[in-house]
């Protein structure tokens, strides 16, 4: 396993909403105990990320100006961000939205509205299952 898989210790969650970043931070910080940084949109998360040196980013999918999907493709062209997975939080969760996001190459996908009590366990496991391979 390679040793930045070992254990996920800070997150990087970008959304346009301050609400859900609020929730988010409590939920992943308090009952996750992980290091939360927020980023209230794509430009602002595109500036700041490769500092933050994020273990994995939660991205919202509908923002104003740069939508998700330019965001993730924007992160995968910054060399020190291209191999931290990239998790999508989103309404848009139809069958066939979602194996857009995979066969994108998204780790997965977190439906919106989420259960903050779950979001530690849905961030947890979709990490194991990256190290798993």
């Amino acid at each position: 396993m390679p040793p930045e898989l070992a254990q996920l210790k800070n997150i990087l969650c970008i959304d346009d909403e301050q609400d859900i970043l609020d929730i988010a931070k409590f939920a992943l910080e308090i009952a996750g105990k992980y290091r939360l940084d927020i980023c209230c949109g794509g430009k602002e998360a595109l500036c700041r990320a490769p500092a933050l040196n994020p273990d994995l980013i939660l991205l919202d999918v509908m923002m104003p100006g740069m939508d998700g999907v330019a965001v993730y493709k924007a992160l995968r062209e910054v060399p020190g961000l291209k191999g931290v997975p990239i998790v999508f939080m989103t309404a848009k969760v139809q069958p066939s939205e979602v194996i857009e996001y995979l066969d994108m190459g998204v780790e997965g996908v977190i439906p919106k509205p989420f259960d903050p009590i779950a979001l530690p366990g849905a961030v947890e496991s979709m990490w194991e299952k990256r190290k798993a391979g």
